[in-house]
């Protein structure tokens, strides 16, 4: 199934990974104003969930949250943990590494995006329009206080990745 609610969703990650993959350029540096472009865009795309297509799908349940929702909100938490320190090469293999497994979450068969367009029904034009007109979240300045990458590995971790993930994207 791949209704405008789906599309919309899921053009808007392939905008997504196209922004992070141009965030490191082949000389291993990183590319600021793509960087940039893609924080702003992923905290709206999350806000876009969190804040009306997941109340919309527990709404349309009865008030009963979709199975994957919880999931969905720790990958959320990781992701926006890993926006607030200035970026680096780990930082951004991380947030690939989580994308890849989260975007199927979302956009895979049965998925997340499936279940919502269903669940919309004649009310998927409404939705798509406030998604549609969903506003920019403000960006705050990167953080790289001294406990900010604690607070992101825990945010890891209670998302279920490997505390080290933060490691495994270093040169070297």
């Amino acid at each position: 199934m791949s209704g405008p609610l789906y599309r919309l969703l899921a053009e808007d990650h392939a905008r997504l990974d196209r922004l992070l993959q141009d965030a490191m350029t082949e000389a291993g540096q990183i590319n600021h104003a793509a960087y940039a472009e893609f924080r702003a865009g992923l905290l709206r795309h999350i806000s876009m969930e969190e804040k009306l297509l997941l109340p919309t799908a527990q709404r349309l349940r009865g008030g009963e949250p979709l199975a994957m929702a919880a999931r969905l909100r720790l990958d959320h938490s990781a992701l926006a943990a890993l926006l607030v320190p200035t970026p680096t090469p780990a930082i951004i293999a991380a947030l690939h590494r989580i994308l890849a497994a989260h975007n199927v979450l979302e956009e895979g068969p049965g998925g997340v995006y499936e279940c919502c367009e269903r669940l919309a029904g004649a009310e998927a034009e409404a939705l798509l329009a406030q998604l549609h007109a969903a506003p920019a979240v403000p960006v705050a300045p990167y953080s790289d206080g001294p406990h900010v990458m604690d607070t992101v590995r825990r945010a890891l971790v209670r998302a279920g990745y490997n505390q080290g993930l933060l490691d495994e994207g270093r040169d070297g």
